[in-house]
């Protein structure tokens, strides 16, 4: 999929962090066959941005951040969409014609990527993607909103209700709540009718949770035994998206027949686990990662239903390194945006 970002850009150039990403000027060109001009309107930055620009990723400069975008359609070649229509962009990567990609099972793709890291992204004033990345834009979204709940809501939603089946009456615990997956976990799962746990270093963001729906929150450190406490024996589900740092405390709070499922390793990539405490209590280990149309589909409708995104702060384009830096800094709750064009 030859994604291409055009006009002003957050280009990643250089693997410094922040300071590696430069607004730059594209030229702007007709959409190809098959392909979508979209302004953009709103972009949002993801933890992957961070690792991007810091080199971590391995991805060669230069790069245009950002998998999450919404937008006015500028031109369809197909008429598949018209000028003036309002989208938000499926961040997936794909080549759509694969047996795969057939079946509805883009995830398994074997040109399988996210958009900013895999090819060009969204933060940018004209974004050229393929037509069947777009959908409608939800009604009685902010264009901040819209930008900010593809890739965490996406995520989050194929973890809770694809890989973990969490159920209504089920409780699922949330490990550290601030990121943007997370607090999509915590409003997920409410919506789902099931009772919500979450933990936090942060007893500012654990008070965030608690206002999200959390019923209890806990401090990051040692949680395994008051969480179950609180869940009577265990909890069904674990969002687990840190890593070394907190996945052996996960693995404590399940009850037996519970699920474990993760999509990230902020804290690093290698963990020691207690694997009898796996087997003996027939627990699931459940890795994931974004989502399939289909999925993105049952988002939408959810947000059709009242499942909204959380958004920390916006920022201007051209200020894209101060909000890197607050991402990086930890000090978000929810979803970091840049305002790219009003």
């Amino acid at each position: 999929m030859n994604v291409l970002s055009q006009g002003r850009c957050a280009v990643f150039r250089e693997p410094t962090g922040p300071s590696g990403v430069a607004i730059e000027q594209r030229p702007r060109t007709s959409a190809a066959s098959g392909m979508v001009a979209v302004e953009i309107r709103s972009a949002a930055l993801n933890h992957l941005d961070l690792w991007v620009v810091a080199g971590a990723q391995r991805v060669a400069p230069p790069r245009v951040l950002c998998a999450d975008g919404a937008g006015v359609v500028a031109e369809d070649p197909s008429g598949r969409w018209r000028p003036g229509d309002e989208v938000v962009v499926y961040p997936v990567s794909c080549c759509w014609e694969c047996d795969a990609c057939r079946a509805g099972q883009q995830v398994l793709c074997p040109r399988f990527g996210i958009l900013g890291e895999h090819t060009d992204g969204t933060a940018c004033e004209l974004l050229h993607v393929p037509a069947r990345n777009l959908f409608p834009r939800p009604p009685g979204l902010t264009w901040e909103e819209a930008a900010a709940f593809p890739l965490t809501f996406l995520t989050a939603w194929r973890m809770v209700v694809t890989r973990a089946r969490l159920r209504a009456g089920e409780t699922m615990l949330v490990v550290g709540a601030g990121a943007g997956v997370a607090a999509a976990a915590i409003a997920i799962g409410r919506h789902l009718g099931a009772r919500v746990l979450a933990t936090s270093r942060s007893p500012a963001k654990r008070q965030r949770a608690a206002d999200l729906g959390a019923e209890v929150t806990f401090d990051s450190s040692g949680f395994s035994e008051p969480v179950r406490q609180a869940s009577r024996g265990g909890v069904d589900v674990v969002f687990e998206h840190v890593g070394p740092a907190t996945l052996p405390e996960s693995v404590r709070s399940l009850r037996r027949g519970g699920r474990l499922v993760f999509c990230g390793s902020t804290s690093g990539v290698r963990a020691e686990l207690n694997l009898p405490r796996l087997f003996f209590g027939q627990a699931d280990l459940l890795g994931s990662t974004m989502g399939n149309a289909a999925e993105f589909e049952e988002v939408l409708r959810a947000m059709g239903q009242g499942l909204r995104p959380t958004v920390d702060s916006t920022y201007p384009l051209e200020d894209v390194r101060s909000a890197l830096e607050r991402l990086d800094h930890a000090e978000q709750f929810g979803k970091v945006t840049l305002r790219v064009s009003a």
